[in-house]
């Protein structure tokens, strides 16, 4: 088809005077577009085979390139937002990625992230084959190897450590899942208590919140159909999921919902709401409080709700027993309960105005079952007791009834997918207390930011270790524990790094195994984003497209750049050298379900998935397609939609008994559901099988302070900081958008866009101490200091500092050369007695590559690495690691430079015994590690769960 282009007066002068070439010498001035597309946001899916564009490099001639179009998911987040790879057909390169429109949860759009992969793909210090070490750990001397000998000396050690019963010893520990349930289903095959993951450094004190109400341990809002929305931190610009959370932020927005957001500084997200609340760190769940107080005072709760699903006659049974259990007494009690929680208080803990707290609620209360919500790291992850923020949180969507309704926000499992594997494999029948140690009985996720310091106290050792796409050097607190945990052989006897780009872990691992960036690799992603269900899949696309002209690929790595391969098929392999004969019992998890006796291909594992996923083999069907070839064709499929109250799902009451009085029904003395009118309901998975208010849980587990929702003093609450002496609180939790973690070290554009991490001090703080925008400030810590620079603004308040944690990548002269967009060339000397300092040699700089922007960096900041001047701060409870920090601040001393870092480790194991003493270790009622209605990872058989 033809467009027409008349062209401007300027263009037309300019053509003439040949300052650029003439465009428009087409016959009838026509510009032809190519000849498979017109205007629109997307080829169509018939053309992925063969699409046709102009080449935008070779401008101003008009040269044509054939694509072919696979989709896949990114990996730079935990979004997973579909992504759509341009494959140029004549040289099987990767041209670039747009967003795939035919993802449930990202609909085409995508933010810089995704179309950053590219950079990744090329990025000229990419690690592209198997590397193991020769020197010492730590000298940054490596062999390349093959595949074949990395299998083969790894399965041979762990099949030895599965003779002798060391299982424990065997430990798997991932940053960024993305696989969804895989791994789950290996350890379990292997036998191994082995799964760990940087939840507890993430999001498990949010979890624990929600988990003690209902279980389900997330929150799924369904902003876009909600009147109010409520966040708890940045989630429009970089939350979780914070690219589809986002898109339908905006549109609740569009539709006249109000937004308020809960945060101490003016985020983004904080700039485009309604309210803007500066709460003081840790203070959230006094104002969610005080909320709580005037809805209840108001009468503005949603009775039919809490009168029929919270376990409100238990807690009056419980705590009242001598008092009417009538729901009014239930009402008059929690008045009693929290009655000193009034907005005045609240603005005396938070700084937040009484009456903005009040319009707030109002407004809550007046939105009801549209009442959306979210937190996650935030003020959840940095507090003492963060977790009472999402548990306060979360009591407002209980007085308004808005669990699970449309506008509201649901329990996260109802709206993610769980896969069905062609084997199942028993529980593994040990307990891993370098995991979950007794001192956590109410831990929510393992306690893997205290490795270190338990492996120090000869708690235990491992044999094995892999550490995949996981970088605890840099991105955990307290990083030089880790580096002499890590130098230690007889603590960590092999170390594999499974990485798609070097890190500050990497460099002290005996194996450095190059794995996929999202269009390199397979996986199954599912997050709850909206009131829906759906899988997307990742997929290596050249594999794909090798595929579809009829040269298939054996193996994803020889589809990749080198020898580039993927988590998935690594394990299968892995697995099956494990136990040749099947005498371990591993062999038969790993057997093709379609090939008796045979080893289960990659193709077989998903296409075993997508033939069990609800709905999906019909949608194929239709299309004259197999499940798996429906999925690898779109990349993405909606199980469900619409997906509200699920509580209300019938059960068959046959066998079971109803309680007359509370309509619970039980079989076999376990409450199953809920009578609610004539309807029988699968209700809660909760002891109750309600919503609960009250918690028998903390009580048992000699926590009874907290039997109700609360309010914990943050460690960081103003009592504990002496602003005499130049104390403030430092969060140092919140992301930059374009940013995450470890893997955008080596994205170009994104280094391009955000390569500082300045800290935020409000101007007249600054102004009292005398620092001008940009001075250098030393922040001292409780295990030593670090020097950065001074952002001085009115976007945060009084008595707050804040960095960003994404920034201060480094590497030592012998380290390997990468992620040099990001990276400063440090030096790090070490002292007798744990005394460690680092300092910034080079900051990033150009250099010379197969990349010609490397010549033209035109940055200069490589940030300053933080987490590595914190001590551990695990809550006794959650077991989250607390990131808010008390800080003193002052200027820089005179032999200070920017970037310096000053630790003490022996003061950092110090710290950690501090904390470990506020806990109350189990055995719990029974004898029991840790309560069993609670979810864990990786559930072991019933047994382990008891102390012997």
């Amino acid at each position: 088809m033809s467009m027409s282009h008349k062209p401007t007066l300027i263009e037309k002068t300019a053509e003439a005077l040949h300052v650029i070439p003439n465009l428009h010498k087409d016959e009838n001035g026509a510009f032809t577009a190519p000849a498979a597309g017109s205007e629109m946001a997307c080829p169509p899916p018939e053309s992925w085979d063969s699409w046709v564009e102009y080449d935008s490099k070779s401008w101003p001639e008009k040269k044509q390139r054939e694509y072919m179009l696979v989709p896949t998911s990114c990996f730079n987040c935990e979004a997973g937002c579909g992504l759509l790879a341009y494959i140029d057909k004549e040289t099987m390169e990767i041209k670039k990625f747009t967003g795939n429109p035919y993802h449930p949860a990202s609909r085409g759009r995508n933010c810089a992230k995704g179309p950053a992969t590219i950079n990744q793909l090329e990025d000229p210090d990419r690690i592209l084959y198997p590397l193991k070490r020769v020197g010492p750990r730590g000298s940054g001397k490596w062999e390349q190897v093959s595949w074949e000998s990395v299998l083969d000396d790894i399965s041979s050690r762990i099949r030895k450590a599965l003779q002798e019963k060391r299982n424990n010893e065997i430990s798997y520990h991932v940053g960024r899942p993305g696989h969804e349930g895989f791994m789950d289903w290996v350890l379990k095959a292997w036998g191994v208590d082995g799964h760990n993951s940087h939840t507890n450094i993430c999001s498990s004190g949010a979890r624990f919140g929600y988990a003690i109400w209902q279980w389900y341990d997330r929150p799924s809002p369904d902003h876009a159909n909600a009147k109010f929305i409520l966040l708890v931190s940045a989630h429009l610009e970089a939350g979780h999921y914070f690219n589809p959370h986002a898109q339908r932020i905006v549109e609740g927005r569009m539709k006249g919902a109000k937004l308020a957001v809960l945060d101490p500084r003016l985020s983004n997200t904080a700039s485009m709401s309604d309210y803007w609340m500066p709460s003081f760190p840790g203070s959230e769940p006094a104002v969610l409080l005080a909320m709580v107080k005037v809805i209840i005072d108001e009468g503005l709760y949603n009775r039919d709700y809490l009168e029929n699903w919270v376990n409100w006659r238990q807690y009056l049974q419980a705590e009242y027993p001598d008092r009417q259990a009538a729901f009014e007494t239930f009402i008059d009690v929690l008045k009693e309960e929290y009655a000193e929680y009034t907005p005045e208080f609240a603005e005396k803990e938070s700084g937040v105005p009484a009456d903005t707290i009040r319009d707030v609620a109002r407004q809550i209360g007046d939105a009801g079952e549209r009442f959306s919500t979210h937190v996650w790291r935030s003020a959840s992850s940095g507090n003492l007791g963060g977790w009472a923020v999402s548990r306060t949180l979360h009591f407002l969507n209980v007085l308004t009834g808005s669990v699970g309704t449309p506008g509201g926000t649901a329990p996260s499992a109802w709206n993610k997918f769980k896969p069905t594997f062609h084997t199942k494999p028993e529980p593994q029948k040990f307990w891993n207390p370098l995991h979950f140690p007794d001192e956590y009985p109410l831990a929510h996720y393992e306690m893997s930011f205290l490795l270190p310091h338990m492996l120090k106290e000869g708690r235990g050792k491992l044999d094995v270790y892999f550490t995949r796409v996981f970088n605890p050097v840099w991105t955990y607190p307290d990083g030089f524990s880790w580096i002499e945990a890590l130098e230690d052989e007889s603590k960590i006897g092999l170390h594999v790094a499974l990485t798609p780009t070097w890190n500050e872990t990497a460099y002290f691992a005996d194996y450095v195994l190059p794995m996929g960036h999202s269009p390199e690799r397979h996986d199954l992603v599912s997050y709850e984003t909206h009131a829906g269900k759906w899988i997307a899949f990742r997929q290596p696309v050249l594999r794909v497209a090798h595929e579809r002209l009829g040269t298939p690929k054996e193996f994803t790595w020889q589809a990749n750049a080198g020898e580039v391969w993927e988590e998935d098929e690594f394990w299968l392999e892995l697995s099956w050298r494990i136990d040749p004969d099947g005498s371990l019992g591993v062999k038969q998890h790993f057997e093709s379900p379609y090939r008796s006796g045979q080893k289960l291909t990659i193709n077989e594992y998903y296409r075993h998935i997508f033939e069990h996923t609800k709905n999906l083999p019909e949608a194929a069907a239709r299309q004259g397609l197999s499940p798996l070839e429906y999925m690898k064709k779109y990349g993405a499929f909606e199980v469900e939609s619409d997906v509200y109250s699920l509580h209300r799902n019938a059960i068959d009451p046959d066998g079971a008994e109803v309680d007359a009085v509370d309509g619970t029904i039980t079989r076999d003395g376990k409450a199953v559901g809920i009578q609610d009118g004539n309807e029988h309901c699968t209700g809660f998975p909760t002891p109750s099988r309600r919503q609960e208010i009250y918690s028998q849980t903390m009580v048992d587990w000699k926590w009874p302070e907290y039997k109700l929702p609360a309010y914990i003093k943050s460690h960081v609450h103003p009592d504990n900081i002496d602003r005499s002496r130049n104390e403030f609180a430092l969060i140092p939790t919140f992301r930059l958008p374009v940013l995450i973690h470890s893997r955008s070290g080596n994205a170009k554009w994104l280094a391009e866009i955000a390569h500082r991490n300045p800290l935020w001090i409000n101007a007249d703080d600054a102004a009292s101490m005398g620092i001008a925008n940009g001075d250098l400030v030393r922040v001292n810590t409780d295990i030593g200091f670090h020097v950065n620079r001074a952002w001085v603004t009115e976007a945060i308040r009084p008595g707050v500092v804040a960095s960003s944690h994404h920034i201060g990548r480094w590497r030592r002269d012998q380290d390997a050369k990468g992620n040099r967009w990001a990276t400063s060339l440090v030096s790090i000397e070490r002292e007798n007695g744990g005394k460690w300092r680092m300092r910034v040699k080079e900051s990033v700089e150009p250099f010379e590559s197969s990349d010609p922007d490397s010549g033209r960096i035109f940055w200069s900041d490589g940030g300053v690495h933080q987490n590595i001047t914190f001590p551990v701060h695990p809550d006794p409870i959650s077991g989250m690691h607390c990131w808010h920090q008390k800080v003193r601040l002052e200027k820089a001393h005179a032999d200070d430079r920017y970037g310096d870092v000053v630790v003490d480790t022996a003061r950092s194991f110090a710290v950690y015994k501090e904390w470990l003493a506020m806990t109350r270790p189990a055995p719990g009622p029974g004898g029991l590690r840790r309560p069993t209605w609670l979810n864990r990872p990786l559930r072991p058989a019933d047994e382990t769960y008891y102390i012997s």
